[in-house]
């Protein structure tokens, strides 16, 4: 590579930021910045597969994502590559791997810092295999906490929609905006919702 590492991600950006490029000119400038970085450089492959993506010509993304996860990339652009694939496979069809792929992320306990994104993606997968009560629970349970209010409440009716059991009065929000979390008798203690 002729460039700095740096240089390199900042020119992607770039193109990735210039609104002006059509899609076909997007792809040409991402293919020619990866290929500075060679053939097989997962990173290169990535950026590959995502302008391809973009651009609507996910058949030609998918083997790329593919191939950029098997060579190894770092965790924040895996876990991004492993949300890009499958929306792209779910598009094409294959809902069953993309549901699998998305659940074996959403299960792992490392992907912190893009669980929001996995939780968004496995809710899709989830409500193309028509597993809407499921999807609804899991994007329910990923917006929960960002909640200033009723975050309990929906936690709990996330969790009751994973169970296909009846939601617990228990979590039903009182006017005030405070979750009901105690009996009859206990009401007048104000819990967080």
């Amino acid at each position: 590579m002729d460039i700095s590492h740096d240089d390199w991600q900042h020119r992607i950006d770039a193109v990735w930021q210039d609104a002006a490029l059509t899609d076909e000119e997007r792809v040409d400038r991402i293919d020619a910045l990866a290929a500075r970085l060679g053939e097989d450089h997962p990173v290169a492959l990535f950026e590959r597969a995502g302008a391809r993506d973009s651009a609507g010509l996910e058949a030609e993304a998918e083997p790329l994502y593919r191939r950029a996860i098997a060579r190894g990339l770092d965790e924040d652009r895996r876990t991004q590559a492993i949300i890009q694939l499958a929306s792209t496979i779910r598009n094409l069809g294959k809902t069953d791997e993309a549901l699998a792929l998305l659940r074996d992320e959403h299960d792992r306990a490392d992907t912190a810092t893009l669980r929001d994104e996995v939780a968004a993606f496995y809710a899709l997968a989830l409500a193309s295999a028509g597993e809407r009560d499921r999807a609804l629970s899991v994007a329910l349970t990923a917006l929960a906490p960002h909640l200033t209010r009723y975050t309990r409440s929906v936690t709990g009716y996330a969790a009751a929609l994973a169970t296909d059991e009846p939601p617990s009065r228990a979590f039903a929000p009182d006017p005030r905006g405070i979750a009901r979390e105690f009996g009859a008798s206990e009401r007048g203690r104000v819990r967080g919702g």
